[in-house]
């Protein structure tokens, strides 16, 4: 009696094999199934399975980090957004905005960017306007004076962009962000065009931005802050200065 209950005991302990060996199975079937979905560069693959031997190995050589599947050249962790030179167009006119910024001690209250399009000269929304408003306050005036005398200087196109942070507006004036941001960008540029008659109002255009193209995520009144903005693009291009 003793030896059929041991192997009653033996076979119940051995019984779990089958549900393991069938889940084992299942989950290969499931894995040969992605594979059999996905494509893999082969070249890529052999260098990645490479570097992952040579440091599990110890090996020197290429870190699996250092591997970009995109291009096998750069980090994947930590990965540098791609640069572009700036045009000389550009450069001229950085160097020239950002001599005249401090001349006339704007530093605290305009903020100097530069991207693929040319150079952008960045003013808070508070300092403008009212909340919720798009006419131009009369303390900012002279701000704005000072930038008129400057891209009266410049022969390049002029951008006028209106931003708002994501906090959604509706009231008598303005239905939604869209409206609003449309119409602060518009007063600047009929600020610039009919208050201060700029001579060739045709380069002059004003865009709508809306809460769409934030510098910082809008996450606190801080950050909503900074996105509530105008900025002027100088447009720049090699074609104009070339003419220079």
């Amino acid at each position: 009696m003793s030896r059929k209950k041991n192997g009653g005991d033996e076979m119940r302990t051995d019984a779990w094999l089958a549900t393991f060996a069938d889940t084992m199975t299942l989950l290969l079937t499931f894995f040969v199934l992605l594979y059999s979905f996905s494509t893999v560069d082969a070249a890529k693959f052999k260098q990645i399975a490479s570097s992952l031997q040579s440091v599990l190995t110890g090996e020197t050589g290429t870190s699996i980090l250092e591997f970009n599947v995109k291009n096998g050249e750069v980090p994947l962790v930590g990965e540098p957004m791609p640069t572009t030179t700036p045009s000389k167009d550009t450069q001229d006119i950085y160097e020239k905005v950002q001599s005249f910024i401090k001349k006339q001690k704007l530093e605290g209250t305009v903020v100097i960017k530069s991207d693929s399009r040319g150079v952008i000269i960045q003013l808070k929304a508070n300092i403008l306007f009212q909340s919720g408003k798009a006419e131009i306050i009369d303390n900012s005036k002279p701000v704005l004076n000072s930038i008129n005398g400057l891209i009266s200087t410049l022969p390049n196109d002029i951008v006028i962009e209106g931003h708002t942070d994501s906090l959604p507006i509706s009231n008598f004036e303005y239905k939604n962000n869209w409206q609003l941001s449309s119409a602060r960008a518009l007063n600047v540029l009929e600020y610039f065009v009919t208050v201060k008659k700029q001579p060739y109002p045709a380069r002059f255009k004003s865009i709508a931005c809306a809460e769409y193209q934030p510098i910082v995520p809008n996450i606190n009144e801080t950050n909503r802050a900074l996105n509530r903005r105008v900025n002027i693009l100088i447009v720049a291009s090699e074609k104009e200065a070339t003419k220079k």
